[in-house]
């Protein structure tokens, strides 16, 4: 009754909230309404300055100051005309989220009154409190200065009345304290690559772009019986919970007809969305009930990771309008599918070339080839820092279950591009028998013509080839895809830069064996290196079932990554390996990194320490009283049939009701004793002082006793008088009304 109670409270929005309207426009024509776009920049901005503007953007030139006034003047006149007083640095510290400070455009005039003023200095610098955000130990306490620097490549916008600018965020002695940095620098160093590797095929292209489309999968509940929930309220999953009679095994949730509802929210979500530039593309229901899906057009990585950390905070602010609550936790409810956030990755050109999609000509499809071989050589060699990138308390639960892939990192490539590897590996060797034209019209005999859409789809594979692009599906929904575009873009250009030196260092002798053209000389050398690194990348690809054991023994006999334990998969980012590779591109230090991590093992303890805590304070004060409650009304029970019937004949009366007053008062002991251990274990881990250590314990001794303590509710779930069940139960919770 508790339950249907608190879905009441639901009920209020239901009217409202499905009475959106839609702007009078078409979405193409609000698109981008609150965003200072190329089409503002060029309305608002002299004419010179936005032609340095757009130099800055596309080619990375220097903005120097007086430009940078000129925009901020240019950016201030377009913000008042839209309402705005307040502006903010919005960037992406280590917390997982965003953040702001909020400051307005008022400074005093001189003359007692107040003038708008927003400078270049204000656009381009502020300086926020380091110390309170997750440093590592890069800041502490009473070092509270960092600096957060503006991202001109990513456009600002407006939410509300305030002017948000896109910013990267840093120490004051240098040390990135964000995500944005790092992934800049990964992404210029996977651009300079892979440019240089393009012009063996095609030397006029000047920039390689990685691109980036998230599937971004979540769960609406009914607010009011979100509020009854403590552990959904504290944790953002139900720490305990019986399987719904009902919940995904019919199939009959799975792209079906989105709840009138949700529709409305969804509906409100997009306006507000596509208004800040991000460009809504497909919305459904996914496979489990309440769980649903929104993705984009693809966009250039740094923009897209904006965009997805931008509209995370939009839903959860959209979801309250609709009487609903947004979980991102990446396995809310046990039982069902989780919630991932699909990251499609690809490399194109700026002549409009896709590096990982199939071509025409046997050139092409050498070039395709090149890109897929060392984007397979990056994975394989990083296998293990690429799981560590998507790994968190959260996405553990996730991870090896229900559609989501497993916590080993493969490749799935399908039929027909493994065929083409194979045949390249395997063809005949000696090339000087290969009759070579000249320019671009050469023929390859190891390549043959390839189809777009060449290949099934493989639901068990973290990095899966989809036709033109990769699909990183180990990501978690509530993750900064930051993270893992930051692994696994280094690791493609580390993979590249290699491909080059080694190329470049055979085409002198193959120029010698053909004593042609160095074109063919090239080509030859490319063929050649290629053949290694599809030997040596072999383990990396895998097209079977992810989720069986045999797989578990295979990859580890292929020398892959098999550690499930969260804090030691962390452990992978101070590989040497990984050091070398994060600082020979310049994209962070090894300070950087050993401070990332402290982060990482202090967050993973923190969010275990408080499942800890909230799971022993439902259980001691929601569960156990109740339970024990309807055990006295067992007892009361069995006691007044003695009374009526006598001993022998109320045994016989009574035996159900016997055997549940002793399940439960076995179950509530073991409860009991559960917690017990639990705050034992607890106070044992809290005295290691080192965090790396300190989250193992916590991984080892404590998340283990969350498992056992669940299950003995659960099994009470099952026996106790729905009446007093304290908390809404599954049915409630996954079935929108």
């Amino acid at each position: 009754m508790e339950a249907l109670r608190f879905q009441v409270v639901g009920e209020a929005f239901k009217k409202k909230a499905l009475d959106v309207k839609a702007p009078s426009e078409r979405p193409y024509e609000y698109f981008g309404k609150k965003v200072f776009s190329r089409e503002k920049m060029y309305k608002y901005l002299p004419k010179d300055v936005y032609e340095k503007m757009i130099d800055v953007i596309d080619n990375g030139a220097r903005l120097d100051r007086a430009v940078a006034d000129a925009v901020a003047a240019g950016m201030k006149q377009w913000a008042i005309e839209n309402g705005v007083t307040h502006y903010t640095h919005w960037f992406q510290p280590l917390t997982e989220g965003t953040a702001e400070k909020h400051d307005s455009f008022i400074e005093h005039d001189g003359k007692g009154g107040m003038v708008e003023e927003f400078t270049g200095k204000l656009l381009v610098q502020q300086e926020p409190d380091a110390s309170s955000f997750p440093s590592g130990g890069i800041r502490s306490t009473f070092e509270a200065r960092g600096y957060s620097a503006w991202d001109p490549t990513s456009p600002v916008f407006i939410i509300d009345d305030t002017l948000c600018i896109p910013t990267v965020f840093i120490s004051y002695s240098g040390e990135a304290l964000d995500y944005k940095a790092p992934l800049l620098r990964a992404l210029h160093a996977v651009n300079v690559a892979a440019t240089d590797v393009c012009h063996y095929f095609d030397p006029t292209v000047k920039k390689v772009t990685s691109n980036l489309g998230w599937e971004q999968e979540y769960f609406l509940v009914d607010e009011g019986l979100y509020a009854a929930r403590p552990d959904l309220l504290l944790t953002g999953r139900t720490l305990m919970g019986h399987d719904s009679a009902k919940n995904q095994q019919m199939d009959d949730h799975y792209f079906g007809a989105i709840p009138e509802r949700v529709q409305a929210f969804m509906k409100n979500l997009e306006i507000e969305a596509l208004e800040l530039g991000i460009p809504c593309k497909t919305r459904h229901n996914e496979v489990a009930p309440n769980q649903f899906e929104l993705a984009p057009i693809f966009e250039e990585t740094n923009l897209a990771v904006d965009h997805n950390m931008l509209l995370m905070s939009v839903m959860k602010k959209v979801a309250r309008k609709h009487g609903f609550r947004v979980l991102l936790h990446e396995k809310p409810f046990a039982g069902i599918n989780g919630s991932g956030k699909h990251n499609n990755w690809s490399l194109s050109t700026d002549n409009g070339i896709l590096l990982h999609a199939p071509g025409k000509s046997a050139e092409q499809n050498l070039r395709f080839a090149t890109f897929i071989v060392e984007t397979l050589m990056g994975v394989y060699k990083h296998n293990g820092l690429l799981k560590a990138s998507i790994m968190s308390a959260t996405n553990a639960h996730r991870l090896g279950a229900n559609e989501a892939p497993p916590a080993i990192v493969s490749s799935f490539l399908g039929k027909q591009v493994s065929e083409l590897l194979d045949h390249i590996e395997k063809a005949d060797k000696d090339f000087l028998t290969m009759t070579g034209k000249q320019g671009l019209k050469m023929d390859i005999p190891e390549i043959p013509e390839l189809l777009i859409d060449n290949t099934d789809r493989n639901r068990t594979s973290p990095f899966a080839f989809t036709g033109n692009r990769f699909e990183f599906r180990a990501v978690g929904s509530e993750a900064n895809c930051a993270s893992a575009m930051i692994a696994l873009n280094s690791a493609v250009a580390e993979a590249l830069v290699d491909f080059k030196k080694r190329v470049d260092a055979r085409i002198p002798e193959f120029t010698e064996k053909l004593k042609g053209t160095e074109h063919s000389a090239t080509f030859h050398a490319i063929i050649d290196v290629l053949r290694e690194d599809i030997k040596t990348c072999k383990p990396i690809r895998f097209d079977g079932n992810g989720y069986s054991d045999e797989w578990v023994a295979e990859a580890e006999k292929r020398g892959l990554d098999v550690e499930k334990s969260c804090p030691k998969i962390f452990e992978r980012y101070l590989d040497k390996a990984s050091i070398d590779m994060f600082e020979s591109l310049g994209v962070m230090t090894k300070k950087e990194l050993e401070a990332r991590n402290e982060v990482k093992w202090e967050t993973y303890t923190k969010k275990i320490q408080i499942e800890a805590r909230v799971l022993g304070d439902l259980s001691m004060n929601h569960i156990i009283p109740v339970a024990t409650n309807y055990q006295s009304q067992l007892l009361k029970n069995v006691e007044n049939m003695t009374l009526v019937f006598g001993t022998e004949r109320a045994e016989t009366l009574s035996g159900r009701n016997i055997k549940l007053i002793e399940e439960i008062a076995e179950r509530t002991t073991a409860i009991e004793k559960g917690v017990e251990e639990l705050v034992e274990a607890r106070k044992k881990a809290n005295k290691i002082d080192e965090e790396h250590k300190k989250a193992i314990a916590y991984h080892d001794t404590v998340e283990p006793k969350l498992d056992s303590i669940r299950y003995e509710i659960d099994k009470l779930e099952l026996i106790v008088d729905d009446a007093l069940w304290p908390l809404p139960k599954y049915r409630e919770l996954l079935f929108i009304r």
